[in-house]
């Protein structure tokens, strides 16, 4: 097996071909899935390994005091080949990995072959494909939390332990110095605990991302902003509790907490920065300095730790594996969320390279996972994420009849809100060969306002009394989200052509619902109002860039913005997120470009969910990105997309301007359009309405708008699980 190890004489890195270790008794071989490369212990050390020897010394000196018992000990020869022989060793890096039980140990009884665990330790969580891994220092992961999330698992509970020296309570100020990794996550835990934080970190990249995660203000602690926090949250009072989670040579860390703490306020030192007390300062505080020791008690005790006797619960709550489990769950239940602080993921055959750009500063992050082979997600997801793509079943043959060709299409709209009377009814009203017969909402008002606008016959609040009509042709749901499948599965069951507005579903037992609909009665005409395959624009760009021979790279930016205060789109309790409600368009979009519907999704998200990336995976290899935003910029176009393959590109500016390069010939550029965004709504309707008086097939087959639901459904399950989701086709 592959091991990263290095030579603290020379510096040397390098990636070596070890035996495996044997699975002894008390513990568990495992495979690694994930490990993390801690930027700043691991760091340190690769730096002091590339030094000369004085600098090696003096980064060093109890070892130095070491050296010189010895020799006075052994004599110098001794000494100097004994320093010598150690120093030019292979020496092991990292101590914090998630991965696959492949072996159980005689005497371990809570896991089995083929449990996710996150395992702890410079002995025994190592960057290497196996460990073994003695009992207390691994934790079984809790279902549905992404390996490469537990990877973290160690460093969290270094963070954990961190805040338990510090005791915090309910309604406390706290001010983290140095915001890294054990500093974003001390943030994070800070506040789930009910304190409000202030961070202090020279890099302004890192307290954007400490305030995102929850801290209250941040800033460079040499200037003025983090002690007008300090004092605007405290009331000039001082912090209860300063989290020293620096590194380096420099005093500052420590002179700072001084200053902002409150009389007999607590700092604990978590990292390895010096600690030259200004005695003044903590005598007439009467400040209360704690040291926290790793991951938690145990560590450092060889009985503990390497033969497995645990401590009393009733005299240590808190041991180093409880502190591992405690982090994990916290994890899992959405308390603490690291995907925010991966900076970059290196397969594991690049780690020589990664440390070395780390160390360079080629390559800055946060936090660095090493991803194994033969993974990417795997055994660990036992059972990878799968979600069926409902079978579309048709009863008995009822479909709509060809109208006469002088008789008008009768609709009815159930709903009139702000996009119905923007959007739709604006490209019916005066259609030709359409009458827009019933309005219905819950609202005797709003029915009377359509009427009067759009030219209604007849408005009401009468649901059933318009299903039950039978010279109604097609029902255009555009309602709530959280009725529209509802609504639909209604007007399917009356015999009505269907125009459902995205989303057709919330829930797959809602899709399941619609489905039934469709096999109870026959009636399969439904159309989901995926318009922007109908927008001429796009349309054109398509034809223009051709057929395809090799699989395709899609990229779509979605700038949806912030929404405002009040809208209901923000009550996701009832009418879903914001992507289960308008993904379905981009799904559709891209799966419509490709040509084919999508086989997996995989999705990650920004704390709080607010900014998505969304990949689907093509049966032919091609790929689609959607990256859905709300943070961006208002002034910044809502929507880009870029198609590339087969040496070309399709390049679509927010339906304003599109493209495609083709090195075989001339590009073609579209001329910019003189009025409004056309995002394919007036096609859409008139290849629907086409439909329903021919009773010709829908313009978007029933299967694809079942797999785009489904896929888009899946996005929910991606981001819980952290894993791809696979789309199996039901039989």
């Amino acid at each position: 097996m592959k091991q990263v190890v290095q030579n603290y004489k020379s510096g040397e890195l390098a990636l070596l071909d070890v035996p495996v270790p044997g699975c002894k008794p008390g513990g568990v071989l495992v495979r690694s899935a994930y490990s993390l490369i801690s930027t700043g212990t691991e760091l340190m050390k690769v730096s002091e390994a590339g030094m000369s020897m004085v600098g090696k010394a003096r980064s060093r000196p109890d070892q130095v005091a070491k050296v010189m018992q010895s020799v006075a000990t052994n004599g110098v020869g001794a000494t100097y080949r004994k320093v010598m022989g150690k120093l030019d060793s292979y020496t092991p890096l990292g101590y914090s990995l998630c991965g696959v039980v492949e072996q159980v140990g005689a005497g371990v009884d809570d896991v089995k072959v083929g449990d996710l665990v996150a395992c702890a330790g410079n002995e025994h969580a190592l960057h290497a494909e196996l460990n073994w891994v003695p009992k207390n220092l691994y934790a079984r992961v809790p279902d549905g939390l992404a390996p490469r999330h537990a990877a973290f698992g160690t460093v969290g509970s270094i963070a954990l332990q961190g805040v338990r020296r510090g005791e915090p309570q309910l309604g406390d100020v706290a001010l983290v110095i140095g915001l890294g990794l054990i500093g974003q996550l001390v943030v994070q835990l800070l506040a789930a605990s009910g304190v409000r934080v202030v961070g202090a970190d020279p890099d302004p990249v890192r307290c954007e991302l400490a305030e995102r995660l929850g801290a209250a203000a941040c800033g460079d602690p040499a200037s003025a902003a983090v002690e007008t926090a300090v004092a605007e949250l405290t009331g000039g009072h001082g912090v209860d509790q300063v989290y020293l989670a620096a590194g380096g040579g420099s005093n500052q860390p420590v002179e700072l907490a001084a200053r902002l703490s409150r009389d007999r306020g607590r700092v604990v030192d978590i990292g390895k920065c010096r600690l030259d007390l200004p005695w003044n300062a903590y005598y007439e505080k009467e400040l209360d300095v704690r040291f926290s020791r790793s991951y938690g008690p145990g560590r450092y005790d060889p009985e503990y730790e390497l033969e497995g006797r645990d401590y009393p619960i009733g005299y240590v709550r808190w041991t180093e594996r409880r502190n591992l489990a405690c982090f994990l769950d916290l994890l899992a239940r959405g308390s603490a969320d690291v995907e925010p602080l991966v900076s970059h993921i290196a397969d594991f055959d690049d780690a020589v390279e990664t440390y070395q750009r780390l160390k360079d500063g080629d390559l800055k992050a946060v936090a660095v996972l090493f991803r194994y082979p033969d993974h990417p997600d795997r055994a660990a997801e036992a059972g990878a994420p799968e979600v069926a793509v409902p079978a579309v079943r048709r009863g008995g043959g009822v479909s709509t009849p060809a109208r006469y060709a002088n008789a008008s299409v009768r609709l009815a709209f159930v709903g009139a809100g702000n996009y119905a009377t923007s959007m739709l009814l604006p490209h019916l009203e005066r259609r030709d060969g359409v009458e827009l017969a019933t309005v219905v909402t819950t609202t005797a008002l709003s029915a009377a306002n359509a009427k009067r606008k759009f030219g209604f016959a007849e408005a009401t609040t009468d649901l059933d009394a318009v299903l039950g009509d039978p010279s109604i042709d097609a029902v255009f749901v555009v309602t709530r989200h959280s009725s529209h499948a509802e609504l639909t599965q209604r007007a399917l069951r009356a015999g009505k052509a269907v125009f459902v507005e995205k989303p057709l579903a919330l829930t797959e037992g809602e899709l399941a619902g619609v489905l039934a609909a469709v096999e109870e009665s026959g009636n399969d005409r439904l159309q989901v109002g995926f318009n922007r395959r109908f927008a001429p624009l796009l349309q054109e760009a398509r034809k223009r860039f051709g057929s395809r021979t090799g699989p395709g790279n899609l990229r779509y930016l979605v700038n949806a913005g912030r929404l405002e205060h009040g809208s209901w789109y923000l009550q996701q309790g009832t009418e879903g997120s914001r992507f289960a409600g308008e993904g379905g368009h981009f799904i559709d979009t891209v799966s419509w470009l490709l040509g084919a519907d999508p086989v997996s999704v995989y999705a990650v998200a920004t704390s709080g969910n607010e900014d998505l990336q969304v990949v689907l995976r093509y049966p032919d290899g091609s790929t689609a990105t959607i990256a859905y935003v709300t943070t961006g910029s208002p002034g910044f176009p809502k929507e880009t997309l870029d198609l590339i393959a087969d040496g070309k590109v399709l390049r679509l500016d927010d339906f304003v301007r599109a493209a495609v390069y083709d090195g075989r010939r001339d590009r073609w550029v579209s001329s910019r359009l003189p009025k409004a965004r056309d995002k394919g709504q007036s096609a859409e309707l008139a290849a629907f309405i086409k439909a329903v008086r021919t009773g010709g097939p829908m313009p978007v087959p029933l299967e694809s708008l079942v797999a785009t639901t489904t896929a888009t459904l899946a996005v929910r399950t991606g981001l819980a699980g952290g894993a791809p989701v696979t789309l199996a086709r039901a039989r």
